[in-house]
């Protein structure tokens, strides 16, 4: 099931979060925008946190690696990550074929809100993304 890229939340990095109230708790799903993967193309590899780590709004979490260059993930949320998509680094082309659904990075219990403010709204990060064309 994908994501509708017009409810989420983004860095001007091109990472995507949506937040979901679970059980009380605020959870993150992070991911990298259909954008960012077309800019990156042919993605060879990718590094992503452990479970347990503890993530930073701005601050970097993992990496990704295509022929072109190498660009750093930037949590858009400040937290733990409590789960990691695993299966992801072996299978990048699932980021081409579903960024906003099976294509997701990380899952983080957010231990504060303040970054959440930095973040952009679909209209905001469609703008940027247009300027970068």
């Amino acid at each position: 099931m994908s994501l509708n890229p017009e409810t989420l939340w983004y860095n001007e990095s091109h990472e995507w979060t949506q937040i979901e109230d679970q059980s009380g708790q605020k959870i993150a799903t992070i991911g990298i925008s259909d954008f960012a993967v077309e800019q990156l193309t042919d993605l060879v590899f990718m590094e992503l946190p452990e479970v347990g780590v503890k993530v930073t709004a701005g601050e970097e979490f993992g990496e990704v690696e295509s022929v072109k260059a190498v660009s750093p993930l930037y949590s858009p949320v400040t937290g733990e990550v409590i789960e990691v998509h695993n299966e992801l680094p072996n299978q990048l082309e699932i980021l081409s074929e579903d960024p906003f659904g099976k294509g997701w990075l990380i899952k983080v219990k957010l231990s504060e809100e303040s970054g959440l403010a930095n973040l952009l709204d679909y209209a905001a990060y469609k703008k940027q993304c247009d300027g970068e064309a």
